[in-house]
């Protein structure tokens, strides 16, 4: 059975999605856009050579910056055809099939890094499941990063916003607080009606 993202991408995009969704980050690159604002945002918050998971890398934009940052990277996704992406243009990094609602690593990292809207286009009824997994592989004292779109301009297909406030319950059910949160990677203020949040999660400061 495919997952939501790749019913919305198929839907969206068609069968090469994949392929479509690098090729579009690799053009922007070339035409001179920044497309590295969440690998930036990491290194603002963990100097290198910290140990960061991508959960949810898809194609693996973000997680091949952060290893040329010098960061110890994993990239974690539910998708084969997305990995498939991240391995031709990164073999040498570490690539790992799961979801996020039921994987185990075995490993511990100082900065989980949840973007590109894995939040909402997780299968319906796993977002505990998948807030308890992502908490489990942080490091004491680590935090969870997570970016998503608030709104369905925000979001792909006719993919169903997921509220804030589920989000921080179901992370406070592990003793993560929303300690920040910012409207953009680039640390804009947050403001509900913009759309987008990027929210850290943490053990709640004494």
């Amino acid at each position: 059975m495919s997952s939501r993202w790749e019913r919305i991408a198929r839907e969206t995009v068609g069968d090469d999605y994949a392929r479509a969704y690098a090729d579009r980050f690799r053009s922007m690159a070339e035409r001179g856009q920044d497309i590295h604002g969440e690998a930036t945002f990491v290194s603002e918050l963990q100097a290198p050579p910290a140990r960061v998971l991508d959960a949810g890398c898809g194609t693996g934009r973000v997680a091949v910056r952060l290893a040329e940052l010098g960061y110890d990277v994993v990239g974690v996704d539910v998708d084969a055809s997305m990995l498939d992406q991240a391995r031709a243009a990164a073999p040498e990094l570490d690539w790992r099939l799961g979801d996020l609602a039921t994987f185990d690593l075995g490993e511990r990292f100082d900065v989980v890094l949840v973007a590109g809207n894995t939040i909402p286009l997780l299968e319906p009824g796993t977002l505990l499941d998948a807030c308890e997994r992502l908490g489990h592989h942080r490091t004491p004292g680590g935090v969870v990063v997570c970016g998503y779109g608030l709104d369905a301009e925000h979001l792909p297909g006719d993919c169903p916003p997921t509220a804030l406030n589920d989000v921080d319950a179901a992370f406070g059910v592990l003793g993560l607080d929303a300690v920040m949160r910012y409207n953009t990677w680039d640390g804009h203020e947050f403001h509900p009606t913009d759309g987008y949040a990027i929210t850290l999660y943490a053990e709640p400061r004494r």
